[in-house]
């Protein structure tokens, strides 16, 4: 039987991977099952979107109570470094079903494979899946999901994500501009404290992306992707927090956003003495219920113009 080597080979707050290559994560991975949510009367269920690479999610839907009304859908991508966190978990779960509850969507909840087993661009091209997924059911029954067929409104369609998923959620929107997305246009784009790079040596980087070119490469520092202005939506909503160390990357983005050439319309929207993802830590404070009414706002507008 071969021994199990206890000798570290790297250490990260996220993760912990040992010689022999086993990896031991810290946090942001209990999990808890699908099942009508008592605070907000959502209710979720599990769906396999690649069987061969167990590509799967988590989907929540409101109470409806008339059948033939369509409903806006989120395509929500966790964060966690890339590295940490799952929809299955309570707090994520947990915020989708807030969503889901307030803004009457529907709600997708990506889970998809994480570094540093899996590297980046993976997770990339596992939430590009998921979308495509997604939108077969545009043609009315086509797809193999009934609540998708029955109630997803598609000219409604969002993406969007916190931290990591934020950063993967513009990858996939550019993506829909710049390759075609083949089904509905995709009408807005939802960053909450987005993790974007810079041009600084990043040592996660370098262990969960090892193929990038550095240190500007456009999927995880956009601001220098010539596509920007190809972004492919109508409406952007960027969240920052005053105290996130992230906040400066966020406004850099926001800023090339704007003088990309890209024809739509973005909101930027700041909270005051609050940290990275605190909406997530403390879902109950003010400002996190703030921010589940702005989203369900962005998620219920007429359409902008494209």
């Amino acid at each position: 039987m071969e021994q199990r080597s206890d000798e570290v080979a790297i250490e990260f707050p996220f993760f912990r991977i040992y010689k022999d290559g086993r990896i031991d994560r810290f946090f942001g991975d209990e999990i808890v099952p699908p099942s009508p949510d008592s605070a907000t009367a959502a209710r979720s269920k599990d769906v396999v979107i690649s069987p061969e690479s167990g590509l799967s999610a988590r989907l929540f839907i409101h109470q409806i109570p008339d059948p033939t009304r369509k409903l806006p859908l989120l395509v929500y991508l966790h964060g966690g470094a890339f590295c940490v966190g799952t929809p299955f978990s309570p707090t994520y779960t947990g915020h989708a079903s807030s969503l889901a509850a307030e803004s009457n969507a529907i709600v997708l909840s990506v889970h998809y494979r994480r570094a540093p087993e899996h590297p980046l661009p993976i997770a990339y091209d596992d939430a590009w899946e998921a979308l495509q997924w997604a939108v077969v059911h545009s043609g009315g029954g086509g797809g193999p999901e009934p609540w998708l067929n029955q109630h997803a409104d598609f000219d409604r369609v969002f993406v969007g994500g916190d931290s990591a998923g934020a950063n993967i959620a513009h990858y996939v929107v550019l993506r829909a501009g710049v390759d075609g997305l083949n089904g509905p246009r995709i009408a807005g784009l939802v960053l909450v404290h987005p993790f974007f790079g810079n041009d600084k040596p990043n040592r996660l980087l370098e262990i969960i992306f090892p193929s990038r070119s550095v240190p500007n490469d456009p999927r995880v520092n956009p601001g220098f992707d010539p596509d920007l202005s190809r972004l492919g939506c109508g409406r952007v909503l960027i969240f920052v927090a005053e105290k996130d160390f992230l906040k400066d990357r966020a406004l850099a983005y926001y800023e090339a956003l704007k003088k990309s050439g890209w024809i739509g319309l973005v909101e930027l929207v700041e909270y005051e003495g609050v940290d990275h993802v605190f909406h997530l830590f403390s879902p109950k404070c003010e400002q996190a219920q703030a921010l589940v009414k702005k989203v369900s706002s962005f998620l219920n507008q007429a359409q902008a113009h494209i």
